[in-house]
């Protein structure tokens, strides 16, 4: 069942510890078949090194495990969550990443500084409500999906144009089209929270990019008159992932 998407979700699984956006098994990623109303998930707890494509835990969007050998993640309720109420995304990332860590840990929103952040997040990425008590008693996985989407419509965000959040105390969940965007995601958030920390040290002045920039490096990569990249499948394929 879903041996394609396993495969694709194993893959991008793979790519978290290469570029050192988790540590020992503190992450997960997953991809969903929005025909099938499955997706499939990484399994809790098993290391990287030992990780196979035929590991990968199919489930369905009641939190059911339809098929796998072992526990999907215990992330699996918050990505069920998300991808009941965030219906045009197709990959769910989540990791334990530092530097994002070290907003979410202040509870901070990481704030769009520079054209890096703008080229994928067209906000700043937000530190989502903290869980009370009783949120985290009752259901604590299935509740840190709802403090993400609450948070996202307290905002007035648009969960596509501003792919990530932070659960405050905890960590940074991404999403996109496909595990693999995803996870590139993750990484573009991993690295603007790095560069906004330095630059907090540097000044306590306002960084905040004007709006003008930041539309500017946004549409130019996103939207009906998008012109960053190639003409060719081939050229975009390859350059998908640069910033200038």
């Amino acid at each position: 069942m879903l041996e394609e998407l396993k495969q694709e979700v194993y893959e991008a699984n793979m790519q978290l510890p290469k570029l050192g956006l988790v540590t020992f098994t503190w992450g997960n990623v997953s991809g969903i078949d929005r025909e099938k109303g499955l997706y499939v998930i990484k399994p809790s707890g098993v290391p990287y090194e030992d990780l196979k494509p035929e590991d990968m835990v199919v489930v369905n969007l009641k939190g059911e495990v339809v098929e796998g050998d072992y526990n999907p993640s215990s992330d699996t309720p918050t990505h069920t969550y998300l991808y009941n109420h965030f219906p045009k995304i197709g990959g769910i990332v989540h990791t334990h990443s530092p530097w994002a860590v070290s907003f979410a840990a202040a509870r901070m929103d990481v704030p769009a500084m520079n054209t890096t952040h703008a080229d994928t997040f067209y906000t700043d990425v937000p530190a989502a409500d903290a869980l009370t008590k009783q949120e985290i008693e009752e259901d604590y996985e299935g509740n840190t999906g709802k403090v993400i989407v609450r948070s996202f419509k307290e905002r007035g965000l648009d969960y596509e144009a501003t792919p990530a959040a932070l659960v405050m105390q905890h960590g940074p969940f991404a999403w996109g089209p496909t595990p693999d965007k995803a996870v590139y995601n993750a990484k573009v958030l991993e690295v603007v929270a790095e560069e906004d920390y330095h630059a907090m040290q540097l000044t306590h002045e306002d960084l905040h990019l004007p709006q003008y920039l930041l539309d500017k490096h946004y549409y130019r990569k996103h939207g009906a008159n998008a012109y960053y990249g190639q003409n060719n499948a081939h050229s975009k394929d390859h350059a998908k992932h640069a910033t200038d």
